[in-house]
């Protein structure tokens, strides 16, 4: 992290917006925490952590709702990383009760992977599965029992559903032989540390917890908590800022590969969880691609890169957690108000961090070999010599076009450029795509020489695609 940039950071706005939440009475009480990789930036807690209380700090308990689903998607794939689960298993394996009736003329049943990608064909179901989480094992199977109807074709399309969330909670109770709240535990809690995060309130003492409220007229009111149920891998956890931060981080170390972190679950599965694996529709969406991993959502921004994140809505509490890749800053944020989406303020504060930054460089590193290659290039396509090119070039580039042919092409390209100049060029990073890619230009009389290469995937390396054309200069 580049000190000066950081000492420059002005986070002052990001105050006086979370604060802006409790005046204008959409909460009783917000928290948010402005982290790095190593440190907290910003933090700030306005108004009651319960109603007459003080303001809520790093060390409040808030329930977070469906950011549970991170910690539900990382035991799965401990378990399938013990070879104890294939994700590609139909849920009726693990839950027989469950009836599939889509599509009608040859019922498909959703897999594990659908399901924790959000697309079992289920309807969104907020906030019908919030209200739950009490429901004992055998009632949950009643309730399966009775039927459930689907939207889409499993594995066609992208629904949140909470109660596909609430069977994956069955499937790690078959597999670990523990129940889920102490399988979590046991498999996730413990060994990162997390020893302010537990699926009951009775957890903690009082003075700790924020209570959660709804607004009614122009008074809040106090809401109860839910007990631990069967929807508890929906959204059951109550944990603390500093504790989300540590658990947020640790999924964060997965995409710096120059991190070494480990735990009980791999880098690799971690980075797996922030993929896209369903994409979101359109509408649903930004103009950046982005959708569903495996308990976490995901946006690969063309401008400030790779982030992840999940929201929790949950009767009396909205919660949210996000973090940036390249540049190694996240946030999370609390509040005691049912549904207050601080997911706005959160998502918006992050931005404004990114934007005081600047566009990160995600630009990627090249190969030596291609660093290398391009030279060798540029100066081919100055001077052709078949030897040269024989050396440089992959087997497959003089079958896609005979050499003699390209000679022609690129000496006719620099004719009607009016000859090269003499400055030696190097590759423009970003123009790249991958450290395989190099895209250069050669400065000439009348415009530029564009060039481009890519390196085929064997060894030793060579140059399996050339393209090599001529950009004239626009008159003003």
């Amino acid at each position: 992290m580049n000190v000066a940039r950081l000492a420059s950071l002005d986070t002052s706005a990001l105050a006086e917006t979370f604060a802006a939440r409790v005046t204008s009475h959409k909460t009783p009480g917000s928290y948010f925490a402005l982290f790095t990789r190593d440190d907290v930036v910003a933090e700030g807690g306005f108004g009651s952590q319960k109603l007459m209380g003080r303001a809520p700090d790093r060390g409040t308990v808030f329930r977070i709702a469906s950011c549970t689903k991170s910690f539900t998607a990382a035991t799965l794939l401990i378990l399938r990383d013990q070879g104890a689960l294939d994700l590609d298993t139909p849920i009726t394996r693990f839950v027989p009760e469950f009836l599939s009736t889509s599509p009608i003329s040859s019922p498909i049943a959703p897999t594990v992977r659908m399901l924790m990608t959000m697309s079992g064909g289920l309807p969104s179901d907020d906030p019908w599965g919030d209200r739950q989480e009490s429901l004992t094992t055998d009632q949950f199977l009643g309730v399966l029992r009775t039927g459930v109807q689907f939207v889409s074709v499993p594995g066609t399309a992208y629904e949140y559903s909470n109660l596909g969330y609430a069977m994956l909670g069955l499937v790690i109770e078959a597999l670990s032989g523990r129940p889920y709240a102490r399988a979590v535990k046991e498999l996730l809690l413990d060994p990162l540390g997390l020893d302010n995060t537990a699926f009951e309130a009775g957890f903690f003492n009082a003075d700790q917890l924020a209570i959660g409220c709804r607004r009614s007229g122009d008074e809040w009111c106090e809401l109860p908590f839910s007990s631990p149920g069967a929807f508890s891998p929906i959204g059951g956890l109550f944990t603390t800022a500093s504790d989300l931060m540590r658990w947020s981080r640790w999924l964060a170390s997965a995409l710096d590969v120059d991190n070494t972190e480990s735990g009980p679950l791999s880098a690799a599965s971690r980075r797996e969880m922030q993929q896209i694996s369903r994409a979101f529709p359109h509408e649903r969406g930004t103009e950046a691609p982005s959708g569903y991993g495996y308990g976490l959502m995901v946006e690969a921004d063309p401008l400030w890169g790779h982030t992840a994140f999940h929201s929790g809505g949950y009767p009396g509490f909205s919660t949210h957690m996000r973090w940036n890749a390249p540049s190694g800053f996240g946030i999370v944020a609390f509040e005691n108000a049912t549904y207050s989406c601080v997911a706005e303020p959160a998502a918006s504060a992050l931005r404004t961090v990114l934007e005081q930054l600047g566009k990160p460089n995600l630009a990627p590193t090249l190969w030596p070999a291609t660093v290398e290659l391009q030279a060798k290039a540029d100066a081919l396509i100055r001077h052709w010599q078949d030897g040269r090119a024989g050396d440089i070039f992959a087997d497959n580039v003089g079958l896609d076009v005979p050499l003699a042919e390209r000679t022609e092409a690129i000496t006719s390209a620099i004719a009607e450029l009016g000859g090269l100049t003499h400055r030696i060029t190097s590759a423009t990073l970003e123009l790249s795509d991958s450290p395989a890619h190099a895209v250069w230009h050669i400065p000439a009389l009348r415009g530029r020489l564009r060039c481009e290469i890519r390196l085929a995937p064997t060894l030793p390396a060579r140059i399996q695609t050339i393209k090599v054309s001529a950009e004239l200069e626009v008159a003003p």
